[in-house]
């Protein structure tokens, strides 16, 4: 569905910005603002389901297994002990 709506040139030029460094269409960014505002303000359900994968997209965000078996490194295997 098409939407039509009057939004400010220096907003225009912001969600450009933002787009563009997230090499994104401006349309994309708006579809994403219009999903967080959606699920921001939806009190039908808890907070965990609400939040649940909002970051599953995100590619600068590192594995957080694999962060702690990087810092576990220099430690001595258990058979070790």
């Amino acid at each position: 569905m098409r939407i039509l709506t009057d939004i400010p040139d220096e907003d225009i030029e912001k969600l450009d910005a933002l787009a563009a460094k997230s090499k994104r269409s401006r349309a994309a960014a708006i579809r994403e603002a219009v999903k967080l505002y959606l699920t921001q303000n939806d009190n039908s359900k808890d907070w965990i389901e609400r939040w649940a994968g909002l970051w599953a997209d995100r590619d600068d965000i590192p594995d957080g297994v694999e962060y702690q078996r990087a810092i576990r490194e220099d430690r001595r295997p258990y058979e070790d002990i």
